[in-house]
């Protein structure tokens, strides 16, 4: 399983770990990945998702997963993201159905 945010896309990065007498030796920067599940209200169904710690903060602030995933572009999201957030727009249409 590749250790990438299933919303932001972010991925490990690479550089040098320094000594004292400033040998580098190449090391890896994980994300703080958590796996969670949050409620979407428009697919009325729990999404378990795998995201990092500053993604689950702007949702959070946002309002929900819905919420933000309207209001973040369409570039800034992972594939997984980009399709959840299809997901939400068809099940939104579909509930502002034609009125009488």
């Amino acid at each position: 399983m590749a250790r990438r945010c299933h919303l932001t896309g972010t991925d490990p990065l690479f550089g040098h770990s320094v000594s004292h007498s400033n040998r580098k030796t190449n090391r890896r920067f994980d994300p703080n990945l958590q796996q969670t599940t949050l409620y979407s209200d428009a697919l009325r169904r729990n999404v378990g998702l795998r995201v990092t710690t500053r993604a689950l903060r702007s949702v959070t602030k946002s309002g929900g997963i819905d919420a933000y995933l309207l209001a973040v572009d369409d570039v800034k999201l992972a594939p997984k993201g980009l399709q959840l957030k299809r997901a939400v727009k068809r099940a939104l249409r579909g509930k502002a159905g034609p009125s009488a």
